[in-house]
C-alpha cells in the first residue's frame, strides 16, 4: 500500500484527480489525529467513507493474531455479508498483534465499479492512517490493562471510584443520586474448594455477563475483590425501579446453569446477595462510606439467606454488624 501513496504523489504534479485524492486523504489523517479513542477513529473514517463514495454501512473490528479473535469497535448501517458481490473488506496493517479490520458493502453495480475504481486511494488513505490507528489501539489496550479485572473485564475499584468522582463533577450538580449494589455470590469459597479455581473464575464472568444484562450504558459494574462486584445506577430514576433491577439481577443469576464437567454433563448453579445503599448529592456521607455501607448491607443480606436484598437503610440496632 505504500505504493500507492507514492504513485498518487506523483501523479498529482499533473492529474487533478490524483491531487483531490491526496487533498482528501491528508484531510483525513489531520482529522483522525484529534480521535481521542480508538471508537472516535473508526467513526471519523465512517465519516470520510460516506463523504467520499457514499458509503453507509461499515464494520470495523480488531483482530487479535496471536488469540484469533474479533471485537468489534464500531458497527453502522445495515447488515451485510463479507461473502456478498457487493462487499468489500480491508485490512488496516498496524503492525501490532491488533489489525484493524474494516468491511462495507455497497448498493449497486454502479456504486461497486466505482469503489473499485478508486481502491488505489483508499488503500493509500489506510497506509497513511496505520500508525494513527495503531496509536489509538495500544492507548486502548493500556487503559483496559490499568483500568479492568482481568477475569470479567469490568472496572477494577480505582477506576471505577476514579470515574464515578469525574461524573460527579462534570454532571454540574444534575445527578442528585447514585445508586449502590454491593452483589455478592453466596458461599463462593464453596466453589474453589470443591472445583478449582478455573470454574470459579466462571461463576464471576458469568454473574458479569448478567448484570451487564440488566443495566443500562450510563450505569458501571466494578469487580472490587473475591466475589464482590459494585454497580453503580447512574441513570435518573427511583429507589423503586433499582429495588426491582436488583431483585431481577438476583432471580436472572440464580437460572444461569455453569457447567463444570463436560463428560459427565455437569453443571453448577449459584446464587447472590444484594447490599442496596444510597449516595446522595451534597450529604454528609462520601462515595467511600456509601461504598461501605452498601457492603455492610450485603453482610446482612447474606445473614438473611440466599437470594436476599438488604438495604442499608432498613438497617436496625437488632441486625448484628460484625464484619471481622
Amino acid at each position: 500500500m505504500k505504493n500507492r501513496i507514492l504513485e498518487l504523489i506523483k501523479l498529482s504534479a499533473t492529474n487533478d484527480s490524483a491531487y483531490n485524492s491526496l487533498e482528501s486523504i491528508f484531510s483525513l489523517h489531520e482529522q483522525l489525529q484529534y480521535a481521542t479513542n480508538i471508537k472516535q477513529v473508526a467513526d471519523d473514517i465512517f465519516t470520510w467513507l460516506n463523504k467520499e463514495f457514499k458509503i453507509d454501512n461499515m464494520v470495523f473490528s480488531l483482530f487479535d493474531i496471536n488469540k484469533n479473535t474479533k471485537e468489534e469497535i464500531l458497527t453502522k448501517g445495515e447488515e451485510f455479508y463479507l461473502d456478498d458481490d457487493f462487499s468489500h473488506f480491508f485490512i488496516i496493517n498496524t503492525h501490532t498483534s491488533l489489525n484493524a479490520t474494516l468491511s462495507f458493502s455497497v448498493s449497486s453495480k454502479v456504486h461497486h465499479k466505482i469503489i473499485e475504481d478508486k481502491y488505489p486511494m483508499i488503500e493509500a488513505a489506510f497506509f497513511q492512517v496505520s500508525p494513527i490507528v495503531q496509536s489509538a489501539i495500544l492507548k486502548k489496550n493500556y487503559i483496559e490493562s490499568s483500568s479492568l479485572d482481568s477475569v470479567t473485564n469490568v472496572y477494577n475499584r480505582n477506576y471505577l471510584i476514579e470515574n464515578l468522582t469525574t461524573h460527579l463533577r462534570l454532571s454540574n450538580n444534575k445527578q442528585n443520586e447514585i445508586y449502590f449494589l454491593m452483589i455478592g455470590i453466596d458461599h463462593f469459597k464453596a466453589v474453589i474448594d470443591e472445583f478449582d479455581y478455573d470454574i470459579a473464575d466462571k461463576v464471576l464472568i458469568e454473574l458479569a455477563k448478567v448484570i451487564h444484562s440488566n443495566i443500562n450504558e450510563f450505569d458501571m459494574v466494578g469487580r472490587l475483590n473475591g466475589d464482590e462486584f459494585l454497580v453503580s445506577i447512574l441513570n435518573h430514576t427511583s429507589e423503586y425501579q433499582v429495588e426491582q433491577l436488583a431483585k431481577k439481577i438476583i432471580s436472572d443469576f440464580a437460572e444461569v446453569a455453569i457447567l463444570v464437567n463436560e463428560e459427565r454433563k455437569q453443571y453448577l448453579k449459584k446464587t447472590i446477595c444484594i447490599g442496596f445503599e444510597i449516595y446522595k448529592l451534597n450529604s454528609d456521607i462520601t462515595i467511600t462510606e456509601c461504598i461501605k455501607n452498601a457492603d455492610i448491607a450485603l453482610y446482612e443480606a447474606k445473614n438473611k439467606g440466599r437470594s436476599q436484598l438488604f438495604k442499608f437503610s432498613e438497617l436496625s440496632a437488632e441486625d448484628t454488624i460484625d464484619l471481622f
